[in-house]
């Protein structure tokens, strides 16, 4: 590659014929320095055939590999996706989407049933979908007092502004407060496996794990100097929309009760789109050669505690393997295969016109 260069000399000084007079008026113009004259040393390159074909080759044989290895390897991640929602008639869930509302006291339960043709070897991760929910509305993710979340006792009470309108209830400050934690997920789902003798063998799903472990141990705290979490929350309300306070999210387990329960954790790390996945469960590997999950026959017990018809909003459920990338993505590896063969191809134009006029402009300077 070719470069040009310009170095500055003699700029530090005015020009010898300047007049020195005085009476004149003051001279506005920049003074006559390599600075503010632009005239510091440059350096500009010059693409050549010669340095821009490699690059275009050498990109085009890198990128193409490598998006060919991650289309691959995501294509080899197993997914199983079912939508619960209930809007058709015919859907299991249709009561429950129909008459559910946030002030439904009792509970509505309802059974979807599916069938894996394929069996889930490793680790199965079960996530829950939500469609058309903007958890990145500017005034959604600012609702929240991370001070409150971190078990400040005077967060605890007195709650950041932040949090309106789910600040307060009545005079006694909500905990925790903000419209993400009031739009906690709360549907629970139960697996079970129908063998061939049609007995229901439930699928053991793991709820610890599932949380950033920054966010369980570094940004999410009880209240400290009360081991006893009803008496730590006594002088606050539960969330509007929630069935009950936080010191009960999982009263069986006091590493995943109150603010550090990873349910709740997990909800509060906002998404980016409007449609997106989050942790839900864990279904650990079997040893041996036996697959976490054979092929056959299921069934999805859901308490339906979520209402997503006024919003229009969908519910699903998905069952997923992961590789080293994460989970089922191909995106990125026809991203890759994409940029790869567009540079090969420029390239392969490029070395032909240069190929083409480089013999023309070689012809027309031999003398006759």
């Amino acid at each position: 590659m070719m470069a040009s260069s310009y170095n500055a000399k003699e700029e530090d000084g005015h020009h010898s014929g300047a007049s020195s007079g005085t009476g004149l008026s003051k001279n506005k113009k920049p003074d006559n320095t390599a600075f503010k004259q632009q005239r510091l040393p440059a350096w500009q390159p010059i693409l050549t055939a010669g340095s821009v074909l490699p690059a275009f080759f050498v990109i085009g044989l890198i990128f193409i590999p490598i998006g060919i290895g991650l289309y691959v390897t995501s294509n080899n991640i197993k997914e199983f996706e079912i939508d619960y929602t209930g809007v058709s008639s015919d859907s299991p869930c249709y009561n429950c989407a129909k008459n559910f509302t946030w002030n439904t006291t009792e509970p509505c339960v309802c059974t979807v049933n599916f069938t894996l043709l394929q069996p889930f070897e490793s680790n199965v991760f079960m996530y829950y979908g939500l469609s058309n929910f903007y958890q990145n509305h500017r005034r959604y993710v600012k609702s929240r007092d991370d001070r409150q979340l971190n078990g400040d006792l005077s967060a605890l009470t007195d709650p950041s502004k932040e949090c309106e309108p789910y600040r307060k209830s009545g005079d006694v400050s909500i905990a925790p407060c903000g419209a993400i934690a009031n739009s906690l997920f709360n549907d629970t789902l139960v697996l079970y496996y129908v063998d061939s003798n049609n007995s229901k063998i439930e699928v053991p799903l793991v709820k610890k794990g599932i949380a950033w472990w920054t966010d369980k141990h570094v940004k999410f705290r009880n209240p400290a100097g009360n081991s006893n979490l009803t008496l730590a929350f006594r002088d606050t309300a539960k969330p509007v929309n929630w069935a009950k306070p936080v010191y009960e999210l999982d009263p069986s387990d006091p590493d995943n009760n109150g603010f550090i329960n990873e349910d709740f954790i997990v909800w509060m790390r906002t998404a980016a789109l409007p449609t997106f996945r989050k942790l839900y469960r864990i279904i650990q590997k079997k040893s041996g050669t036996t697959p976490t999950l054979p092929n056959g026959n299921y069934m999805l017990n859901i308490t339906y505690n979520y209402p997503v018809l006024s919003f229009d909003g969908r519910k699903r459920m998905i069952l997923s393997t992961i590789s080293w990338m994460g989970g089922k993505n191909p995106f990125l590896g026809i991203a890759y295969i994409t940029v790869g063969s567009i540079c090969f191809f420029l390239g392969v134009v490029l070395l032909i016109i240069h190929h083409k006029y480089d013999n023309r402009n070689t012809s027309a300077d031999i003398p006759s």
